[in-house]
């Protein structure tokens, strides 16, 4: 026989928590990684040579593709740094995110 104890799932309102304050989360978060991240990276466009390789290695995939070079969509970009230090012709830089 298991030790294993149920316990009973938390409840705010039993627990004297106004509703107003419960910290469960209740409503969708529309926040995309863009929105808390520290550092972006910037394409130099007349060094992007289009080989794809910041595209191959972006782990959320934000890499756009553009007629003559890649660019970064900004609102899914975690800021990692990845494309920047595996771009083969150092045509991304990292700068620091400013607030406006």
């Amino acid at each position: 026989m298991s030790s294993h104890r149920a316990y009973p799932m938390f409840d705010p309102g039993q627990a004297g928590v106004p509703d107003d304050l419960c910290p469960i989360a209740t409503d969708i978060n529309p926040m995309l990684p863009g929105d808390w991240r520290s550092m972006r990276p910037v394409v130099d466009r007349d060094k992007c040579v289009k080989c794809a390789v910041c595209w191959l290695y972006c782990p959320v995939q934000c890499m756009v593709e553009r007629p003559a070079w890649f660019d970064v969509d900004l609102r899914t970009c975690k800021g990692c740094g990845i494309c920047a230090n595996e771009c083969p012709h150092r045509a991304i830089a990292m700068v620091e995110e400013t607030a406006g």
